[in-house]
């Protein structure tokens, strides 16, 4: 039985899209090959800290999307920690490093050597842009229309990919020359967490969906910075918007992302 499979950790959003897009149009490419029509899909959340990742088991009939964001060009520690328990027993993956238009430097590297650990096999990665996770007017609305369609032809591609692997399988062991360095570059990233304001009414959803629990549940002002992974998941899921970065945090993320950005970056396949 053919599953397709996704592994995703999107705190914010922008790497959920560029997956469900490749995922859609990946299931439709398969739809043409003989013998890899998917029967079944799959999805496992990785920012769920709830979830035994130890528990899941992929097999060499499983096709998996693993899809990570780039922080600081590096893949985030807590994926790595919940991808390494995964048994991935041969799957077939497709490693989709995700960024806000600055770089994704050794974040594919450093995923296939995940993925190669935990027993996936990498057949092809991709290298996508999304809105910025902190300042969103970098690479604003995207994916967009441009991009869903640089991913449809990426799919096409995996797909005749797939079928080739599917009729020569000695091919599975071809390196696949992903740019970026081991060693990978060192993460000098910071807990640049949301801060609460006057209209935060307690709820508590941005201590739930905090992906490494470093938010309080009774004090949500409250952050535990030996945690917090600056994902910036509890701005995007506050329902009352009561959370942002501080000013002067923002700002000083503006003026670096405004001297290393200076055109818009595209879509790669490997």
């Amino acid at each position: 039985m053919k599953r397709l499979t996704s592994l995703v950790f999107s705190p914010t959003g922008g790497t959920q899209k560029v997956t469900d897009i490749l995922a859609e149009e990946l299931m439709v490419e398969l739809m043409n090959h003989e013998g890899l029509q998917i029967v079944e899909t799959a999805y496992l959340n990785l920012c769920d800290r709830l979830i035994d990742f130890s528990m899941t088991e992929l097999t060499e009939h499983d096709i998996c999307l693993i899809s990570v964001p780039s922080y600081g060009g590096r893949v985030p520690t807590t994926a790595v920690e919940r991808l390494s328990q995964i048994k991935g027993n041969g799957a077939q993956a497709i490693l989709v490093a995700v960024y806000g238009n600055r770089a994704f430097e050794d974040t594919l590297v450093e995923l296939e050597d995940v993925a190669n650990e935990a027993g996936f096999k990498p057949v092809a990665a991709v290298a996508a842009i999304a809105e910025h996770s902190v300042v969103r007017d970098f690479a604003a609305g995207r994916p967009n229309g441009f991009d869903r369609r640089q991913l449809t032809t990426f799919a096409k591609k995996i797909a005749a990919r797939l079928a080739l692997l599917k009729a020569n399988p000695s091919e599975n062991k071809l390196d696949l020359k992903l740019p970026g360095n081991r060693p990978y570059k060192e993460f000098k990233g910071a807990p640049t967490y949301g801060v609460p304001d006057d209209t935060c009414v307690n709820c508590g959803i941005c201590a739930a969906q905090c992906p490494v629990g470093a938010i309080d549940e009774k004090d949500p002002s409250k952050v535990d910075e030996s945690l917090c992974i600056a994902c910036k998941r509890c701005t995007v899921v506050c329902p009352t918007n009561s959370r942002a970065l501080k000013p002067e945090v923002l700002e000083a993320s503006r003026k670096f992302l405004s001297q290393h950005i200076k055109e818009d970056k595209i879509n790669e396949l490997f």
